[in-house]
This record gives structure tokens, C-alpha cells and sequence, in this order.
């Protein structure tokens, strides 16, 4: 294991984190817009409330990628 060793295990587990909250989001979301009455609600729910909690899933998604990155980083920086 090298000296960043551990920001990519932090990553792993965010990223896993992250796929399981895009998954949860995903499927709250669907079961929101089948318990909303009217058509336009349910666009509603599907446009707004679908695109904004994926992307608050994808936060954390993010923020693994941004671990994997700085670990690079360091490996690359301490190499020379």
C-alpha cells in the first residue's frame, strides 16, 4: 500500500456511498411520483424533485473522485 493508501480506501467507501444514495434517490423519487394525484404533479416530482436529488446523491460521488484525484496527486508530487 503506498503513502495515500488510505485516501483511496476513503474513496472506495465514499463512492460506494455515493451509488448506493443515486440508487436510493432514483427509486424514492419513482415512488414519489406514483403517490403524487394529476398529471402535473407528477411531471413536477419527475422534473424537479428527480434532477435534485440525484444530484445531491451525486455529491458524494463526487467527493470520492476528489479523494482518488488529491491521492494522485500526492503520489505524483512526493515522486519526484
Amino acid at each position: 500500500m503506498t503513502q495515500y493508501g488510505a485516501l483511496r480506501v476513503w474513496s472506495a467507501l465514499v463512492g460506494g456511498l455515493g451509488a448506493l444514495a443515486a440508487l436510493l434517490a432514483a427509486a424514492g423519487t419513482i415512488i414519489w411520483a406514483v403517490e403524487v394525484d394529476g398529471a402535473w404533479p407528477t411531471l413536477g416530482v419527475l422534473a424537479l424533485g428527480g434532477s435534485g436529488t440525484l444530484f445531491l446523491a451525486g455529491l458524494a460521488t463526487a467527493a470520492a473522485q476528489a479523494l482518488r484525484a488529491l491521492a494522485d496527486v500526492g503520489e505524483t508530487v512526493s515522486a519526484r
